[in-house]
């Protein structure tokens, strides 16, 4: 288990964790990665696992497998481990938003908004766009007593992240919309995005 928190003023960190015994990152043939390779790979984690989904085959041998003869769960995320053998989260490949032929991980341009001092909380999504396949855009919540200045929040984003990454567009919401246990449903703020820009 592990939790980060953004905050204004705040320097934005992808979260890191130490690489255990149990844990492997795995590259599309399901072989591990090694520390300081800089690829990104898949998340696997070993230890004690379940027989596999309830009358769901092909989803269990999508998540359960074996590496070198050990058996692992490899729930979706994706990761690099660095030369010191930390595991530095990139996010879900579910989520992934592909402009421009680059990949952009929703959660770490999510961390990069939200230590703006006027943005509350904030979600990355992709929207249809000609040029580049999909354009990251934001979807934004403002502080209390603040307002949103577009450029600004970009701008911001860039002093972080790479140019590629920082959003293309940025909404204002009255509310994230965040569920109880704090995730958020992208496929609605994708829409609402959508539609807001007119894209298509």
């Amino acid at each position: 288990m592990g939790s980060s928190i953004s905050a204004a003023g705040a320097t934005a960190e992808t979260a890191k964790f130490q690489l255990s015994p149990d844990t492997i990152v795995i590259d599309d043939l399901n072989r591990p990665l090694s520390p300081g390779s800089e690829e990104i790979g898949r998340l696997a984690v070993g230890g004690r696992q379940p027989v596999g989904y309830y009358k769901d085959p092909e989803k269990s041998a999508r998540t359960f497998f074996e590496v070198e003869g050990k058996r692992y769960s490899c729930p979706g995320d994706f990761a690099t481990i660095d030369a010191d053998g930390r595991i530095t989260l990139l996010g879900r490949g579910s989520q992934c938003i592909n402009t421009g032929g680059e990949k952009v991980f929703p959660e770490e341009v999510e961390e990069a908004m939200k230590t703006h001092p006027d943005v509350l909380d904030a979600v990355a999504v992709g929207i249809p766009d000609e040029k580049f396949g999909e354009a990251v855009t934001g979807m934004v919540e403002a502080r209390p007593g603040h307002t949103i200045d577009a450029a600004a929040v970009i701008a911001h984003v860039k002093t972080t992240l790479a140019a590629y990454k920082a959003p293309k567009h940025i909404v204002v919401v009255d509310t994230i919309g965040r569920a109880a246990n704090g995730k958020v449903d992208y496929k609605r703020l994708r829409s609402e995005a959508t539609d807001s820009l007119g894209a298509s």
